[in-house]
C-alpha cells in the first residue's frame, strides 16, 4: 500500500476519534458540575491542561472560563485539536483517499463537518449535552461504516490503529485528570463528590454500565482504575486498544503475534507485555499518574515508529 494512503487512513481515523474524545471530555466536566453540591468551584483549567495545550490556550483567551474552554476545545479554528480542526483534517485526509474508502465513509465524515460546522453558528451554549452526544454518535456511526463498508485490508487496519492508539492515549488522559488534578485535597477522597467524579469519569468512557454489569456493587477508585486500564474485553480501556492495535500491526506485516521484525512490533509488543503482566497494586504502588504519565509518552512512542516505518517517503 502506498504510504500516502496509509497514513491518510491512519490520520483519518485518529482525527475522528479525537474529536469524539475532545466531546467525551467536556461532557464529563458538564456533568460533574450539574451532580456537584452548590459551592464546588468550576474545573474548567484541568480540562484544558489535560490536553498539553493550556499555554495556546491562555495566548488567546484572557481567563479559563467555562465558556472560554468550551469554544477553545470545540469551535476553535485556529486550535488545531479542536472538535472542528480535527473533522476539517478528517474530512481532508478522506478526500485526498476518495478511491480507497467507501463513499458511505465519505458521506458521513462529510455529514459529520457539517453537523459541527452548523453548531458553532449557533448558540453553541444551549444544549450542548446534546451537541456531544450527537458528535459521540457520528464518531460511533462512522467507525460502523467504515468497518461495515471497507474491505479489512492494510487499508483497514492503519484506520484501526490510529483509532485505537488515540482512544488509549485519552482514556489515560481522562482517568489522570481525575487522579491527579481534579482531586488535590486528600480530604476530600472517599466522599460523596469523590464518588460522583468517579462516576462522571466512568460514564464520559461510556464504561459506567460495563463497570456494574461485572457485579461491582460500588464505586471503587482502584477498581475504577482497573476496569479502564486493565480489562481485557471492555473497547475503550488501555490494555484492549493495545491488544486490538498489536493484532492489526501483525496483519500488515505479516509476522507471527510474539515476533517483532521492526521497531514498531517491538514497542507495542513491549508496551502490550507491560500491561499484560501488571495488577493494579503495582500500578497505584508506581503511582496513577506516574504510570499513565508513561503510558502517553509510550503511546506517542509507538506513533513516531508507525510514521518513521510506514509513512515517512525518503526523498
Amino acid at each position: 500500500m502506498l504510504s500516502r494512503v496509509a497514513d491518510s487512513i491512519y490520520w483519518l481515523n485518529r482525527y475522528v476519534e479525537r474529536a469524539e474524545n475532545v466531546a467525551r471530555f467536556i461532557d464529563v466536566n458538564l456533568n460533574l458540575l450539574l451532580d456537584s453540591p452548590t459551592g464546588v468551584i468550576q474545573q474548567w483549567e484541568p480540562l484544558v491542561l489535560t490536553t498539553g495545550d493550556l499555554p495556546l490556550f491562555k495566548e488567546r483567551y484572557s481567563e479559563v472560563t467555562a465558556e472560554n474552554a468550551i469554544q477553545f476545545l470545540t469551535f476553535d479554528r485556529q486550535y488545531p485539536n479542536s472538535i472542528i480542526s480535527c473533522l476539517f483534517a478528517a474530512r481532508e485526509n478522506a478526500r485526498s483517499i476518495r478511491e480507497v474508502i467507501s463513499s458511505e465513509m465519505w458521506e458521513q465524515v462529510n455529514s459529520f463537518y457539517f453537523m459541527v460546522q452548523e453548531a458553532a453558528k449557533s448558540n453553541f451554549l444551549s444544549n450542548l449535552s446534546e451537541f456531544f452526544a450527537e458528535v459521540k454518535m457520528a464518531s460511533h456511526l462512522f467507525s460502523g461504516v467504515m468497518d461495515g463498508t471497507m474491505t479489512h485490508n492494510e487499508g483497514w487496519h492503519f484506520g484501526e490503529i490510529g483509532r485505537l492508539l488515540e482512544r488509549a492515549d485519552k482514556t489515560a488522559r481522562i482517568l489522570d485528570v481525575k487522579y491527579f488534578i481534579l482531586l488535590p485535597s486528600v480530604k476530600d477522597v472517599g466522599t460523596t463528590l469523590d464518588e460522583l467524579q468517579w462516576m462522571a469519569l466512568l460514564k464520559s468512557a461510556s464504561a459506567y454500565e460495563m463497570y456494574r454489569k461485572q457485579g461491582v456493587h460500588r464505586i471503587d477508585p482502584t477498581a475504577v482504575a482497573e476496569f479502564l486500564i486493565l480489562n481485557r474485553e471492555f473497547p475503550r480501556s488501555i490494555q484492549f486498544c493495545i491488544l486490538q492495535t498489536e493484532r492489526s500491526l501483525h496483519e500488515i506485516t505479516g509476522t507471527p503475534l510474539g515476533s517483532w521484525r521492526n521497531p514498531v512490533e517491538r514497542t507495542l509488543g513491549r508496551l502490550r507485555s507491560e500491561l499484560e503482566y501488571l495488577t493494579i497494586e503495582e500500578i497505584v504502588q508506581i503511582g496513577l499518574h506516574e504510570f499513565l504519565d508513561k503510558i502517553q509518552s509510550q503511546i506517542n512512542d509507538v506513533g513516531d515508529k508507525i510514521f518513521n516505518t510506514f509513512f515517512a517517503v525518503s526523498h
